[in-house]
């Protein structure tokens, strides 16, 4: 095996500085995106709804973890905040997967728990992803708040949902940890703003 020239430092300080740059253009262009889509999920819980996150691969994993963090907990104890993450439920995915085909995993499940008033939260670095379409569409049709979380130029997902915040970048690595930046934000604020954390 050819031995490399893998210099450690180098690549620490590369990626943490990309990383910083990307943050900071977050920084920059976001803010009234995030306030928008903070505000349309806090009127959902004080109105008796429920936030759905859904997404594939990483971001399968970012639904699950922010989910969790209403449903459980994020700063401090509270009463609990209704979320629920489309990716956990294995026989729901397979057996959609097997009946109806894996574009029809994330919608499926919307048209059987979706209500009139509820927050639709898709997380998809490229915004193209057709289960990710399908099931905005199906939100849609709903009456739900469709919400996207992208990177690039926010792919198909810009012109289907009610918001969109996409990521001031092309790399996915950068993209996804902006992704939980923002959903730990959203998280937080969520609380502060319904009355839950100091």
């Amino acid at each position: 095996m050819k031995k490399s020239n893998f210099d450690t430092e180098s690549y620490w300080l590369e990626q943490t500085q990309d990383h910083l740059e990307c943050a900071q253009k977050t920084m920059n262009a976001l803010l009234p995106d995030f306030e928008k889509v903070l505000n349309k999920c806090v009127e959902a819980i004080e109105s008796g709804h429920k936030i759905l996150f859904f997404g594939n691969g990483g971001s399968a994993a970012d639904a699950q973890h922010l989910a969790t963090e209403l449903t459980v907990r994020f700063i401090k104890d509270r009463p609990a905040i209704a979320a629920i993450a489309l990716t956990t439920d294995t026989s729901t995915l397979t057996a959609a997967g097997n009946d109806f085909g894996f574009d029809h995993i994330f919608s499926r499940q919307i048209e059987a728990i979706g209500k009139g008033g509820d927050v639709a939260i898709a997380i998809s670095t490229s915004g193209n992803s057709q289960n990710i379409i399908n099931a905005i569409q199906t939100a849609k049709i709903r009456n739900i708040t469709t919400i996207g979380l992208s990177g690039r130029d926010g792919g198909k997902m810009t012109d289907l949902c009610d918001h969109m915040i996409i990521i001031p970048s092309d790399v996915t690595a950068r993209i996804q940890e902006m992704h939980i930046l923002i959903g730990h934000m959203l998280c937080g604020g969520m609380e502060k703003k319904l009355g839950l954390s100091a």
